[in-house]
């Protein structure tokens, strides 16, 4: 009898707890509108980073188009520009030097959002508390973070990867004239748009993957203890 009702009990909690993945997207955008400032801050971080890697590939699709058209004066002017292309060279490439600013400008975006989140799980405790005490599972708390998270990723690594090529294509322009744009391969240009977003979401949800396991792992009855 008593296993009946403790049974019975359970399922009331499971169908308590359980809501729909929609439901749970609600949820996470009401909670980046409450928190608006901060969630603001944390894009931009990711804004700055993806559109700088944005900028970088763009600008070598220009470069690209312009040595596809195999004129020697527009081959000269690239050189003139600081691009270091040998006799031979058909193709632009990022460089070394290049690489290691875009990786470490990556990582001083990634640094911030573990940052940024972070001191989002400690402001939020008593929330976390409080849906925990009401039945919420960690995978739940989990997922809310998570579903933050791809938001803020997608909306500024879209804003941060257009805005980059929007510059690149704008240097292109004043540059070389509008032969850059005329020669430039848009399939390219699609290409390093995707790549950029792409990049800037899987940025996203790795700064968010350890201040989302510590809130999902966190005790209800020490969350409510936390004075703020």
């Amino acid at each position: 009898m008593n296993s009946t009702k403790a049974m019975r009990s359970a399922d009331r909690v499971d169908r308590l707890v359980v809501l729909p993945f929609m439901k749970s997207v609600e949820i996470a955008f009401k909670s980046i509108k409450v928190r608006f400032f901060r969630s603001l801050i944390t894009t931009m971080s990711l804004v700055l980073a993806v559109s700088f890697l944005s900028f970088v590939n763009v600008t070598n699709d220009v470069a690209n188009g312009l040595l596809a058209t195999r004129d020697f004066n527009l081959r000269q002017a690239l050189i003139q520009s600081g691009y270091d292309l040998g006799p031979r060279d058909t193709r632009v490439e990022s460089g070394p030097k290049q690489r290691w600013i875009v990786i470490l400008s990556l990582l001083v975006c990634v640094v911030g959002i573990v940052n940024a989140q972070l001191m989002a799980v400690t402001e939020r405790f008593r929330e976390i508390g409080t849906m925990k005490c009401l039945g919420a599972l960690d995978r739940f708390v989990l997922r809310l973070f998570l579903l933050e998270a791809g938001m803020q990723g997608i909306a500024g690594a879209g804003a941060g990867s257009l805005l980059g090529a929007l510059f690149a294509l704008l240097s292109g322009l004043l540059h070389f004239g509008s032969v850059a744009l005329n020669n430039i391969s848009w399939a390219h240009v699609v290409n390093s748009l995707l790549l950029a977003t792409g990049v800037g979401c899987l940025l996203s949800l790795l700064g968010v993957l350890y201040p989302a396991l510590v809130a999902a792992k966190m005790q209800p009855v020490e969350a409510m203890r936390v004075e703020q």
